[in-house]
């Protein structure tokens, strides 16, 4: 397989917080979702990847290239929609499209004109008068616009409906469908990620806590539900986090296979959610 994003040993240190050895990659063809708690350094290792930051070690590639010596050919391949808008609220969509499209050889007008028709975006409109989901929309056709091969998104559903964030993944699958690129989608909307990632990515105090698939993530962890006479001191270890309540507990294992075999006939076990899984291994239920 090839990887579209490669990342090894990055760090950046800031006063009170630092990004430490983070490390991973993501394949061409696939999704993946950045997740992780608010200051937990998603958007400081999105902006490393697009050199707006500069790191203090460590490697990333694009497509096999380095994102700082390579730097012009590497954004020429990348589709940045961000969590809130940088375009000039003074200029038309069409105005903003004839500014942004010369810096990409591989830009498509055609392509650019099926997304405004698409999306319903009123070309002569200024950009201060969308709402925040059009602006979204308008981001994203003019990221997709120039065919790029990997497309990041920093927490781009934050605050938006339902619905909306429903026809979005539908234009995610069409993208990864079509040009064979791959996705980094930074949300806290982790429900979002269940029905589009490939991988899940876990970033907490600037470490990764976990970077696997989403299978692997079903199939190693596993929620476990009981009275409070059945967690004694050996379940209690097997647990990453724990929940207890006066009636009962509930609690995340890694090791699936092996609840299974000792605990199966006497406690209650479950397939959890990407949200129980991080609130379980990096929230407050944490098992210390």
């Amino acid at each position: 397989m090839t990887d579209i994003l490669k990342i090894q040993g990055l760090n950046k240190k800031y006063k009170g917080f630092a990004l430490q050895d983070i490390t991973f990659s993501l394949e061409k063809g696939y999704v993946m979702g950045f997740v992780g708690p608010n200051g937990a350094g998603k958007s400081t290792t999105i902006k490393l990847i697009m050199n707006l930051l500069k790191k203090d070690r460590g490697k990333i590639e694009i497509l096999g290239k380095d994102n700082i010596t390579d730097n012009l050919n590497v954004k020429e391949k990348i589709g940045f929609v961000y969590d809130e808008n940088y375009f000039y609220e003074e200029l038309t969509l069409l105005e903003t499209k004839k500014f942004v499209a010369p810096f990409y050889s591989k830009w498509d007008d055609s392509l650019f004109n099926h997304y405004m028709e698409q999306f319903e975006l009123p070309g002569k409109k200024k950009i201060k008068e969308l709402s925040k989901g059009m602006k979204l929309k308008f981001s994203l056709a003019l990221a997709l616009s120039h065919h790029p091969q990997l497309l990041i998104m920093d927490e781009p559903t934050s605050g938006l409906d339902p619905v909306f964030r429903s026809e979005l993944l539908d234009i995610l699958r069409e993208y990864i469908s079509a040009e064979e690129g791959s996705i980094l989608f930074s949300t806290h909307i982790t429900s979002d990620l269940e029905k589009i990632a490939d991988y899940i990515t876990c970033i907490n105090q600037g470490k990764i806590v976990f970077s696997l698939s989403k299978e692997e993530l079903q199939e190693n962890y596993i929620l476990v539900k009981g009275t409070k006479d059945s967690l004694n001191e050996e379940l209690k270890q097997a647990l990453v986090g724990i929940k207890e309540t006066k009636y009962g507990f509930e609690g995340l294992a890694h090791d699936g296979e092996n609840i299974r075999k000792k605990w199966q006939d006497t406690l209650v076990l479950e397939r959890p959610s990407l949200e129980e899984i991080m609130l379980f291994t990096i929230g407050r239920y944490k098992n210390a």
